[in-house]
C-alpha cells in the first residue's frame, strides 16, 4: 500500500475511536443558508457542501447556498415563481437556530439542531393569505461537493453524492471519493421528496469536471389558509454503505430493494421493504394496481410473476400517506435482446452507400428521424459522433456476438467493417477516428481497434488480424507512451502473440504491459488528468489492466494495487432501488457530447459503469470473493435497459427531473456508442455462457 495512505488510513481510525464524529455546521448570518457541512474529528477537515461565495466556482454564488430555494405558487386566478433568498428573521437559541422566509404569502420557516450528533433540518410552508393555493416545482438547494478539479483535490476534499428520491424514503448517501470514511449520510424523515435536478453546468462552467448544483425536488403541495406543511431531513456521519443503511433504518427510513433489477419475461419478480418497525397498514401496488404482500418481521416482501415487458414500479403505501418505491425493468430476454441489437445494427446502422468514403462503418442512428446520422455539418459534438472511436464498440459486440451465433449475416457485416477499419489506420498503425484522418490522434482509439481485430482472428483464424492488433498497440506505446489510462488494454494479445508463433512481438507487448502497470503503480490513487480531471473510466481501467496483469504473471504487487484503488472505484457507485441507478457509476456530461439533445447532467445508466463491472468480475476471480461477480452481473444486466425491444439503443438515459431549468428524464434519440455495455455483458458473463472468452 501507497505509504501516504497507509498514514492516512491510521490517522483516520485513531481519530474515528477517540472522538464522535457529530455533524457540525456554519450558518451565513446573511442568508441563514448553511455554509459549511463538516464532521467533527475527520481529519481531512472537508467541507461536504460546495462554496457558495464565488470562491470555488465564480459563476456559484450564494443564490445556490444550502436550504434556499423556489417554488411556483398556483391559485385560480395565476401562477408565479417565488424564492426564498433573503431571511426576514434570525432566531438563535442554544444550540437550535430558526430562519424565517417570505415567499408571497408562503412563511417558510427552516430549523436546525443537533439531535444526538446528527443535524436536522425542518423546513416548514405555512400558508398566510386568505387562498388555497398549489405549490409547484419546489426546489431545496443541497450542493453536495460532488465535482473533479483533480485526483489528489477529489481523494482528500470530495464526494460521490448517491440520490435517491423514493418518495416519504428518500435520502443521499454521500460517499467520499477515496472510499474512506467518515461519510455523510442524509434521509428524510417527515414529507417527500419526488425528484432532483441540477443546475448551473455548461462548456463556460466547468466543461465535464463539475456535476453542477444538486437541488431536491420536494412532492407538489396544496395548502389551505393557516396550514403548514413540513418537510425534514437528518444529516449525520457514517462509516460506508452498510452503515450508511443500518443508520438510515434507525432513523426511520424504509429501504427498499428488488433480487435483481432487469428481470427476463417469465421471471418472478421479487422486491422487499424493511423498516425498523412495524408499518402501518402497508400495502404494495405493481404500476398503480393492488397486490399481494408477505409480512416477514418488519420485512414487506412482494412478488409476482413478469408477463409482460416493461417498467415495473412497485409502490409500497404505509403510515397513513406515506409512500416509497422500487424500480424494475422486464426484458423479452437477455439472449432476445442481444439478436434484436445485432440485427438491428446490420440493417440499420451500417453504412452501405458505396459512393461515401465511410462504406462499412457502423454509423450513430437517429431514433426520431429512423435513418443513420450522416455528422456531415460541424459542430461541437461532431467528433463525439463520427465514423470511428466509440463506434468501435459495435464492431466489437458483433464479433462477440458471432462467435457464439455463428450468424452468416453477423460475419459477412463484419468482413465490410474490418476494410473500413483498416482505413481508419495508416501503414504505421496510427490510428485516426475519421476515415479522412482529420481531428486529432486519440489515445483511447488504440486499444479499442486492436481488440476488434483480435475478436476477427478468433472469427476467421487469419493471422493478419493478430498483426494488425500488435501494430496498433506498439503505435499507441509510440505515440503516447505508457502513463496513459487507456480503455480495456487488451492483455490477452500477449497469449495469442505467443500460441501463434509471434514470440518476440509478444514479448515486446508484455514489456509494454508491465510498464503501464508500473507507472499505475507508481501513481496509485492519484491519477493524472485525462479528457476529464477525474472520472471512474480512469480508476476501472486502472484496476482492470492490474488485475489482467496479475492474473498472467501471478505478481502480487499488481494484485495489492488492485486493492488499493478499489474503493475509489466502489465509491463511484450507490445502491439505490431503480435499474437505473444500482450499483451504476455516476458519469454526468455524455448526454452533451454524446447526444442529440445535447444535455449535461447526470447519465443513469452510462454504458462506461460496465467497466467497474469487469473489475469486480476479475477482482472476484483473482480473490474468490464471489459477491464482486454477482455485483458485476447487476451491473451489466442493469445496462440493458439502454437497449430497446425493437433493436434500437439510446447513448444515454438523462435521469434527473430537470438540467438548467429544462424538463429532463429521458432517453437521448441517438444511438450511438452504448454498445460497449453489450461488450462487457458478454465479458462478465463469460462462465455463464456457452462458448469462452479471453477477458485477460
Amino acid at each position: 500500500m501507497n505509504l501516504k495512505l497507509l498514514a492516512f488510513a491510521l490517522i483516520a481510525t485513531v481519530s474515528l475511536f477517540s472522538s464522535a464524529q457529530n455533524i457540525e455546521s456554519v450558518i451565513d448570518d446573511e442568508t441563514g443558508a448553511v455554509k459549511q457541512l463538516s464532521i467533527a474529528n475527520d481529519v481531512r477537515n472537508m467541507n461536504w457542501i460546495l462554496s457558495t461565495d464565488g470562491s470555488q466556482y465564480a459563476w456559484i454564488g450564494k443564490q445556490y447556498s444550502w436550504g434556499l430555494g423556489r417554488f411556483t405558487i398556483e391559485t385560480p386566478d395565476n401562477i408565479s415563481l417565488f424564492s426564498w433568498q433573503k431571511p426576514i428573521e434570525i432566531k438563535k437559541e442554544g444550540n437550535v437556530t430558526v430562519v424565517i422566509y417570505m415567499a408571497g404569502n408562503i412563511r417558510i420557516s427552516v430549523e436546525r439542531k443537533p439531535v444526538n450528533g446528527d443535524l436536522l433540518e425542518k423546513y416548514t410552508f405555512t400558508n398566510i393569505g386568505k387562498k388555497k393555493v398549489t405549490l409547484t416545482d419546489i426546489a431545496i438547494n443541497t450542493p453536495f461537493n460532488d465535482n473533479y478539479p483533480d485526483a489528489k483535490t477529489c481523494f482528500d476534499a470530495r464526494t460521490n453524492a448517491h440520490i435517491w428520491t423514493g418518495g416519504s424514503a428518500a435520502y443521499v448517501n454521500a460517499m467520499h471519493m477515496s472510499g474512506r470514511a467518515p461519510h455523510l449520510g442524509l434521509v428524510l424523515t417527515c414529507g417527500s421528496v419526488t425528484g432532483y435536478e441540477i443546475k448551473e453546468r455548461q462548456r463556460e462552467k466547468g466543461t465535464s469536471n463539475t456535476r453542477g448544483v444538486i437541488v431536491l425536488n420536494p412532492e407538489s403541495i396544496t395548502l389551505k389558509p393557516k396550514k403548514s406543511y413540513v418537510l425534514a431531513w437528518r444529516i449525520f456521519s457514517h462509516q460506508g454503505e452498510a452503515d450508511f443503511y443500518a443508520k438510515a433504518l434507525k432513523r426511520g427510513i424504509v429501504l427498499g430493494k428488488s433480487k435483481q433489477y432487469i428481470y427476463q419475461k417469465y421471471e418472478i419478480l421479487s422486491v422487499e421493504f424493511e423498516s425498523e418497525v412495524a408499518l402501518q397498514h402497508p400495502y404494495v401496488t405493481i404500476n398503480g394496481d393492488k397486490m399481494g404482500i408477505q409480512r416477514s418481521g418488519n420485512k414487506i416482501i412482494a412478488q409476482i410473476p413478469s408477463i409482460k415487458e416493461g417498467e415495473m414500479n412497485f409502490e409500497l403505501n404505509y403510515n397513513k400517506g406515506k409512500r416509497t418505491q422500487v424500480s424494475c425493468l422486464v426484458i423479452s430476454g437477455e439472449e432476445e435482446l442481444l439478436k434484436k441489437r445485432a440485427d438491428f445494427i446490420i440493417k440499420h446502422q451500417q453504412m452501405n452507400n458505396k459512393n461515401d468514403a465511410r462504406y462499412g462503418a457502423y454509423m450513430v442512428y437517429d431514433n426520431e428521424k429512423n435513418e443513420i446520422f450522416l455528422n456531415n455539418a460541424p459542430s461541437v459534438s461532431s467528433s463525439d459522433r463520427d465514423e470511428g472511436r466509440e463506434r468501435l464498440g459495435m464492431g466489437v459486440f458483433l464479433a462477440l456476438q458471432y462467435q457464439r451465433t455463428k450468424d452468416p449475416q453477423i460475419k459477412e457485416s463484419l468482413l465490410k467493417y474490418a476494410s473500413f477499419v483498416r482505413k481508419l489506420q495508416d501503414k504505421d498503425g496510427n490510428t485516426w477516428s475519421r476515415i479522412d484522418h482529420s481531428g486529432r490522434n486519440r489515445a483511447y482509439n488504440y486499444p479499442w481497434v486492436a481488440n476488434f481485430y483480435l475478436e476477427m482472428f478468433n472469427i476467421t483464424g487469419e493471422k493478419q488480424f493478430l498483426m494488425d492488433s500488435y501494430k496498433t498497440m506498439r503505435a499507441m506505446y509510440r505515440n503516447f507512451g505508457h502513463g496513459f489510462y487507456a480503455i480495456d488494454i487488451p492483455v490477452k494479445a500477449y497469449s495469442m502473440l505467443k500460441n501463434n508463433q509471434f514470440t518476440l512481438e509478444a514479448d515486446s507487448l508484455m514489456n509494454d504491459y508491465r510498464l503501464t502497470a508500473d507507472n499505475y503503480l507508481m501513481n496509485g490513487c492519484f491519477y493524472p488528468r485525462s479528457e476529464v480531471n477525474y472520472e471512474q473510466s480512469i480508476v476501472a481501467p486502472a484496476i482492470i489492466h492490474l488485475l489482467r496483469m496479475y492474473e498472467v504473471t501471478k505478481e502480487l504487487k499488481y494484485l495489492d494495487g488492485a486493492k488499493e484503488q478499489l474503493p475509489l472505484l466502489e465509491a463511484f457507485a450507490g445502491l439505490q432501488p431503480s435499474y437505473h441507478l444500482n450499483d451504476i457509476a455516476i458519469r454526468h456530461w455524455d448526454g452533451y457530447w454524446f447526444g442529440k439533445r445535447e444535455f449535461w447532467g447526470d447519465v443513469f445508466p452510462h454504458y462506461w459503469s460496465t467497466l467497474s463491472a469487469l473489475a469486480y468480475s476479475l477482482y472476484a476471480e483473482c480473490t474468490e470473493d464471489l459477491s464482486y461477480q454477482k455485483r458485476a452481473e447487476n451491473i451489466v444486466r442493469n445496462n440493458l435497459c439502454l437497449f430497446f425491444e425493437d433493436g434500437k439503443a439510446s447513448c444515454a438515459f438523462i435521469y434527473p427531473n430537470k438540467i438548467n431549468g429544462k424538463k429532463a428524464h429521458f432517453y437521448d434519440p441517438f444511438a450511438n456508442d452504448q454498445d460497449w455495455a453489450l461488450v462487457y455483458y458478454y465479458l462478465v458473463n463469460n462462465n455463464n455462457l456457452n462458448f469462452k472468452l479471453s477477458r485477460l
